[in-house]
C-alpha cells in the first residue's frame, strides 16, 4: 500500500487522493481533533449539512504517466471509431495534457532558483506546443464532429495560456533570461491569437473576466466526459428515518391520547380547566416529540453508514465505484487502538480538550477492467474547514518586546491546531495510518505537517 498523502487544495480545502485497481477495495478512516475553543459540535455544524457543502469526492480514469513527456496519445483521427469514440478519445487526450500540465506547473514553481526555473519552463512550454500541434493536426472536416473538437481544443488553449501566465507571474524575476520569457510570452500571445482567429469566443465574452472563466469551466466539464466519472449520492437512512419518526409519533400520541381520556372521565362536562388541561398536554407532547425523535434517531443511527455514492462511466453508463460513506462525532473511547495511539503521541501541550469528527469511506471498484492503457482509477477526497473556523477569534495579537530600554511591538495572527489521523485499509486487512498536524487560521490553512511516529505513524499492521 502507497504512503498517505494529504495536499493542500486551496486556502481552507484539504485533499486526499489514492488509487484504485479493478476489483479493488479500499477503506479510508479520518479522524479529526478539533480543540473545543474552535466550537465545533454537533450542536453548531450537523454532519449532513458538513457533508453536502463541504466534503467532496470524485473519481476518475488515472495514467502514472502524468508529465508532459510522457504524455501517450489516445487521440484518433476522424477516419476512426463512431462519433462517441472520436469524442471520448478527444477527450482522454485532453485530460491528460491538462493535468499533466497542472502538475509539472506547479512542480516548476517550487523551484526557486532562476536557472533551472527557466530552462524547466522552457522545457514545458515545447513540450506542451508538442502536443498541441498533435491535437490539431486532427482537425475534424464533418460538422458533427467540430464541436467536440472545438470545445476541447478553445478549452486547452485557454488554459495552457493562463498556466504559463501564471508560471511567468509566480516564479523567480531574472534579467539574465529575459531571452526565455519572452518566449513564454510569444507562446501565450500566439494561443491568444489563435483562438481570436478561429472565433472561439466572442468580444463580449472576452470583454467580462467572469464570463469568459463561468464559460471555459463549462468546457472544463464537457471534456471530462467520458473521463470523470458520474456521481450519484443516495441518503441509504431515509426510510429507517421516516420509521423512526412514524413511531414516536404514534407512542407520544397514544400517551397524550391517554391523558386526554383520563382528564376528560374527570370533568362531567367541558370547562375551563378542562381546556386549559388540554392545552397543556398538547403543549408538551410539541415540545418532547422533535426532541425526543432526535436523541432516537442518533442513538439508532450510531455506526450506521449514512450515504452512497454510485459512479458510473458517463459515456457507456457502465457502474464503475462503489463509495459507502459514514460521518459522525465520536468519544475518545470510541477511537480505534491505531488512531488513539498516534494521538497520545502528541506533546503533553498540545492534548488539549477536543471535539472528535469520524469521517469513514469505503471504496469497491466493481468493474473488471478499464480503457486500454489505464490500470487505476483515481479517487480524490477533498475537505472544506471553512465551517470549521466560523467561530473562530477576529483580528490579531501583538507581541511586545524590549531592547535598550525601546518598546516595540508586533503584529501577531491567532493560529489553531487541528490534529488529523488517516487510516487506510485495503482488502487484505491491511492498515497504513499517517497523523498530520495542520495550522490553520481565519482564512487559510498555514501549515500541514506529517508527524513522524516512528513506532505509530506510517505502519502496516493486519487487520
Amino acid at each position: 500500500m502507497s504512503q498517505i498523502s494529504l495536499i493542500q487544495d486551496e486556502n481552507l480545502s484539504l485533499k486526499l487522493q489514492h488509487q484504485l485497481l479493478p476489483r479493488d477495495f479500499l477503506r479510508t478512516d479520518l479522524y479529526f481533533s478539533l480543540p473545543v475553543d474552535m466550537g465545533i459540535n454537533p450542536s453548531t455544524l450537523e454532519e449532513e449539512d458538513y457533508f453536502h457543502s463541504s466534503i467532496k469526492t470524485q473519481c476518475a480514469y488515472y495514467s502514472d504517466q502524468l508529465h508532459l513527456p510522457l504524455v501517450r496519445s489516445r487521440f484518433i483521427s476522424q477516419q476512426k471509431g463512431e462519433q462517441a469514440d472520436y469524442r471520448l478519445n478527444l477527450n482522454l487526450f485532453c485530460y491528460q495534457i491538462k493535468i499533466a500540465l497542472d502538475i509539472d506547473i506547479k512542480q516548476a514553481l517550487k523551484i526557486k532558483e532562476p536557472a533551472p526555473f527557466y530552462q524547466t519552463a522552457l522545457e514545458i512550454c515545447e513540450q506542451t506546443e508538442s502536443l498541441l500541434k498533435k491535437l490539431r493536426r486532427y482537425t475534424p472536416p464533418d460538422k458533427k464532429l467540430s464541436p467536440f473538437f472545438e470545445t476541447a481544443d478553445n478549452y486547452l488553449s485557454w488554459h495552457v495560456e493562463q498556466s504559463f501566465l501564471n508560471l511567468l507571474a509566480d516564479g523567480p524575476k531574472s534579467y539574465e533570461h529575459a531571452a526565455i520569457r519572452d518566449k513564454l510570452f510569444e507562446f501565450c500571445a500566439q494561443e491568444q491569437q489563435y483562438r481570436d482567429t478561429n472565433l472561439y469566443n466572442t468580444t463580449v465574452t472576452l470583454a467580462d473576466p467572469n464570463r469568459i472563466t463561468n464559460k471555459m469551466r463549462l468546457l472544463q466539464r464537457l471534456i471530462e466526459y467520458g473521463v470523470v466519472f458520474q456521481k450519484e449520492t443516495s441518503n441509504l437512512n431515509n426510510n429507517l428515518r421516516r420509521l423512526v419518526k412514524g413511531v414516536v409519533t404514534a407512542v407520544m400520541m397514544a400517551f397524550v391520547m391517554t391523558l386526554v381520556l383520563n382528564a376528560r372521565s374527570n370533568f362531567a362536562e367541558v370547562t375551563f380547566m378542562l381546556v386549559a388541561l388540554l392545552g397543556v398536554i398538547y403543549g408538551l407532547r410539541e415540545i418532547f416529540k422533535d426532541d425526543l425523535t432526535q436523541l432516537i434517531w442518533r442513538w439508532i443511527q450510531k455506526g450506521r453508514p449514512k450515504w452512497e455514492n454510485l459512479y458510473s462511466n458517463s459515456a457507456s453508463q457502465t457502474r464503475m465505484v462503489e463509495q459507502t460513506i459514514w460521518l459522525e462525532y465520536i468519544r475518545a473511547k470510541d477511537l480505534p487502538p491505531l488512531a488513539d495511539a498516534s494521538l497520545q503521541k502528541r506533546r503533553q501541550q498540545n492534548k488539549q480538550d477536543s471535539q472528535l469528527l469520524h469521517f469513514r469511506c469505503d471504496s469497491k471498484v466493481v468493474t473488471k477492467e478499464f480503457y486500454s492503457g489505464y490500470d487505476e482509477i483515481q479517487q480524490e477526497i477533498s475537505f472544506n474547514l471553512t465551517p470549521l473556523v466560523r467561530y473562530l477569534k477576529k483580528g490579531e495579537g501583538k507581541l511586545y518586546s524590549a531592547e535598550n530600554k525601546k518598546i516595540s511591538k508586533q503584529a501577531v495572527e491567532r493560529r489553531y491546531q487541528v490534529n488529523l489521523v488517516v487510516i487506510q485499509t485495503d482488502k487484505k486487512k491491511v492498515s497504513v495510518s499517517q497523523r498530520f498536524k495542520i495550522t490553520l487560521n481565519r482564512s487559510e490553512i498555514v501549515n500541514i505537517e506529517a508527524m513522524v511516529d516512528s513506532d505509530v505513524d506510517g505502519i502496516a499492521s493486519a487487520g
